[in-house]
């Protein structure tokens, strides 16, 4: 049966380390981009005010950078030491963008953030800027691959099913390089940096004009910050558009899990504003909906119906009954290959594998959730496939709340970038205190968003660690429950310590502010 405690505590470790890790990563994205404008400013103009800025900006990238690089490390670990099933039965698929991740794009970013500190007077302002930008592409590289490797997860495409190494194995680099679900996360998770690094620079200039110090500095970087962020908030909605109509085309339980659709909206389907959702009952109380907005989000159209729940449920029970037949031949299959390994030594595995090449055997991860109902699948009765498909529902209420949460930041987000930039951008008016206070006070808001919006993503993927390949339960070590939840317990405590370094140094060196690199 399966260890119910073990998958949990493994999900929960993970969970923990991606979210102390996406505090760190989205502030690097946003930075590293205002750290390459503002030395081409530098190198353009020759004023010395604005290496300076380039240095005390980097200073805080510099800490930034170096907590996200050790909390970022013992996520690939957790692949080989709690999910060591998921790194078997999908290594040679999912292993690809994470190794170019690694020897590509963070070499290239670790190389040159080397040049960036220790190289400003042993090469020429040119050759460092070409560093400071190649440092910044390496940053972004590393969050493409990453994200191919996520979007993969949601949407499992360039990959095939062997019948002889029972394993998902890789059959086109291109199509999950070029996966749409991949391509929509890398655009909207680095808009989402790019806007983090504006705020934060956008706060703590405004805390300096509030305290009227380093005065020169901070104007400057409002005027930057202020139409980089606007630019990027902007970005920001246009990516977020494009992974709603994703997500209905490729993961329609996410979508309709994000605006609680029990039952399939007719088009043009409504988008419900607020509402409780009630996964016990089925259904949405007090549900304040929005006519034909969701239509023109999830299919582009007015005359294409968005799939609810309970329709999805129904699939559902299809895919796993299709399965269980898939299931079955799967034994035939591998009977006859024992049988032909055991009584002909000359047998070819290559002649075999190629005489089943074609057999599909797409629904057989669907099966593989009735192991929660029952270990033998193939004695799966119609109350066990319709159990079975009941865990296809996610925890909806978490998914609908988070995503409102998250757009409305980013709602608030753009408002204060439009305000920063008509002031601080357009008139160059620094006297408002009211918006130097806003400013400061929307701080920790895309780090709110950030993370809520990785809960959106992968909570909504659930109950799968690979969409409709390999049910999440099924992808755990066989490991002591005990060693995982001590684990947990040991990242906890030492992402912490971490965390309260980097902001002790963090605001120590703001304090500090510009005039300490004289």
């Amino acid at each position: 049966m399966i260890n119910e405690t073990l998958v949990n505590f493994s999900r929960i470790q993970f969970a923990i380390t991606a979210l102390y890790h996406f505090i760190f990563v989205p502030l690097t994205l946003g930075l590293v981009m205002l750290l390459g404008i503002m030395e081409t400013i530098y190198v353009i103009t020759g004023r010395e005010v604005w290496k300076d800025m380039t240095k005390f900006w980097g200073k805080l990238f510099a800490i930034n950078f170096a907590m996200g690089i050790a909390t970022g490390i013992t996520m690939e670990f957790q692949f080989g030491t709690n999910w060591a099933y998921y790194s078997h039965y999908v290594g040679d698929i999912f292993g690809v963008p994470l190794a170019i991740e690694g020897i590509v794009a963070f070499f290239l970013e670790s190389t040159f953030v080397g040049i960036f500190f220790f190289g400003w007077d042993k090469i020429k302002k040119t050759s460092h800027l070409l560093c400071t930008w190649l440092m910044a592409i390496g940053t972004n590289l590393s969050a493409l691959w990453i994200l191919i490797a996520n979007g993969w997860m949601q949407n499992p495409v360039g990959a095939k099913f062997n019948v002889i190494s029972m394993r998902m194995e890789l059959s086109s680099i291109w199509e999950i390089i070029t996966n749409p679900v991949a391509q929509d996360k890398f655009v909207h998770t680095i808009s989402a940096g790019y806007v983090t690094g504006a705020i934060f620079m956008v706060a703590i200039s405004s805390y300096y004009i509030l305290k009227n110090r380093d005065l020169e500095i901070a104007k400057k970087s409002l005027i930057i910050a202020s139409a980089f962020g606007l630019l990027s908030s902007l970005s920001l909605v246009v990516a977020g558009d494009e992974s709603g109509y994703t997500d209905g085309q490729h993961q329609k339980m996410k979508l309709a899990s994000i605006e609680a659709v029990w039952e399939t909206e007719e088009a043009p389907a409504s988008f419900t504003l607020f509402g409780w959702p009630d996964k016990t009952n089925r259904k949405t109380h007090f549900a304040v909906k929005v006519p034909y907005v969701l239509g023109l989000i999830a299919t582009r159209s007015l005359d294409t119906k968005v799939t609810g729940i309970n329709d999805l449920i129904k699939e559902a029970q299809s895919e796993i009954t299709e399965g269980v037949t898939e299931y079955k031949q799967l034994k035939i299959i591998r009977s006859e290959l024992k049988e032909m390994q055991k009584n002909n030594n000359n047998f070819n595995l290559k002649d075999f594998e190629n005489k089943y090449k074609d057999y599909s055997f797409n629904n057989l991860g669907s099966a593989l959730l009735l192991k929660k109902i029952r270990p033998d699948i193939e004695n799966a009765t119609t109350e066990d496939i319709n159990k079975a498909s009941l865990l296809i529902i996610p925890n909806v209420a978490l998914i609908f709340w988070s995503f409102r949460i998250m757009v409305a930041c980013g709602f608030w987000m753009i408002l204060l970038m439009i305000l920063c930039f008509y002031y601080f951008s357009i008139k160059a008016d620094f006297t408002k205190k009211w918006l130097l206070i806003l400013a400061c006070l929307t701080l920790p808001m895309p780090w709110i968003a950030s993370e809520l919006g990785w809960i959106v993503a992968e909570c909504g993927r659930q109950p799968w660690v690979i969409n409709k390949i390999l049910p999440t339960f099924a992808g755990v070590s066989s490991i002591p429950t005990s060693s995982v939840i001590g684990s947990t317990i040991f990242f906890v405590v030492m992402y912490t310590a971490m965390l309260i370094v980097d902001v002790f140094l963090m605001i120590k060196y703001i304090k500090l502010g510009p005039q300490y690199l004289k």
